[in-house]
Order: structure tokens, then C-alpha cells, then sequence
């Protein structure tokens, strides 16, 4: 069963993960499995809801019910993990727990930062709510890849220029909704 670390899901009851990732924390420094266990990880997303004026950021698990954890196969390891409060299994058939392969490793992201979205796109019409152009509207250019930068055309005068602003410096205007 020992092979080295891959990544594994574990199943949970809803709304455990983050107890699963804490309980799971304490058993490993407790019991001395940092040799066996090597990261727990629940993919999140930041999404910027918007309710009524107000916008707030908000961190969202994009697998509800599963915790990702890097560990070595073994009976310690998978009894340390399986015992856990809120864990219902391993993903994999029957007992067997099933390792992710690469692919799906980099396909669900699990070991890059947390996606961040945003709630308006390319020629959305937007309102400046901070900095240097607060309270101008525009319409939307481009969005960084990265989701940190947002390019808005601003009316200045009789032409349009372009304003380069951080994502949370901006929200859609209601005639957009």
C-alpha cells in the first residue's frame, strides 16, 4: 500500500471540511505523521457578492463535501484520516482509496491559489467606486488573467480613456444586472 505522497480525496459530511482539515492537523502533529500526511487542502474561490450596495468578498468551497490531502498510503495514515469525525470515506471503490492522477491534480488546481471571480466581464457598464476616478462610470475593456486588474474606459471630455484599476475598485451598475 506505501508507494510515496499523491494526492487523495476524502468525502465529508457538509459543512465539515474545515473541521476535517483541523482535526486532521492535530492528529498529524500529535501522532508525528508529518512523514506520512504533507498537505490538506479545501479549494475555495473568492467571489465578490453584491447585495443591494454593499459588495463583499466571500470565499466559497469549489468541492463542497471533499478534502484533498497529500499523504503516503498506509494503514497508519488511512486509519488516521478515516477516523476522523465527518469523514464518510475515501474516493475510490468500495475501501480502496484512489490516488489523483497528475491531470486531475493540475486540472482541479489544487496546489495554485484560490480563484478569484469577478461580477461584471468585457463590455459590461461599471461604476468607479474608489480611488482617483471615484464615481465616474465606464465600460469595462479587459480583465486581467489573473482576475487582480481591471482596464475600464472612462468618458473624458469627448473621448474615451482607458483606466487601469485594482478589480475591488469597481462594481457593475444595476442596468447591467
Amino acid at each position: 500500500m506505501n508507494v510515496g505522497p499523491r494526492w487523495y480525496v476524502a468525502h465529508t459530511y457538509s459543512g465539515y471540511e474545515n473541521k476535517v482539515k483541523t482535526s486532521l492537523e492535530k492528529i498529524i502533529e500529535n501522532r508525528g505523521l508529518g512523514d506520512q500526511i504533507f498537505d490538506i487542502r479545501i479549494p475555495t474561490e473568492t467571489v465578490i457578492e453584491k447585495n443591494g450596495e454593499t459588495e463583499k468578498e466571500v470565499e466559497t468551497k469549489i468541492f463542497p463535501c471533499y478534502v484533498y490531502i497529500k499523504m503516503v498510503m498506509n494503514e497508519e495514515s488511512w486509519h488516521a484520516v478515516r477516523n476522523i469525525t465527518g469523514v464518510t470515506g475515501f474516493v475510490g471503490p468500495g475501501s480502496r482509496p484512489t490516488p489523483l492522477t497528475e491531470d486531475e491534480v493540475a486540472a482541479l488546481s489544487i496546489e495554485s491559489a484560490p480563484q478569484v471571480r469577478v461580477s461584471y466581464a468585457v463590455g459590461d457598464s461599471v461604476s468607479i467606486i474608489s480611488g482617483l476616478f471615484e464615481g465616474y462610470n465606464g465600460v469595462v475593456q479587459s480583465i486581467s488573467d489573473d482576475l487582480k486588474s481591471v482596464t475600464v474606459l472612462v468618458k473624458r471630455g469627448h473621448r474615451d480613456m482607458p483606466v487601469e484599476l485594482e478589480t475591488s475598485a469597481v462594481k457593475l451598475l444595476e442596468a447591467n444586472s
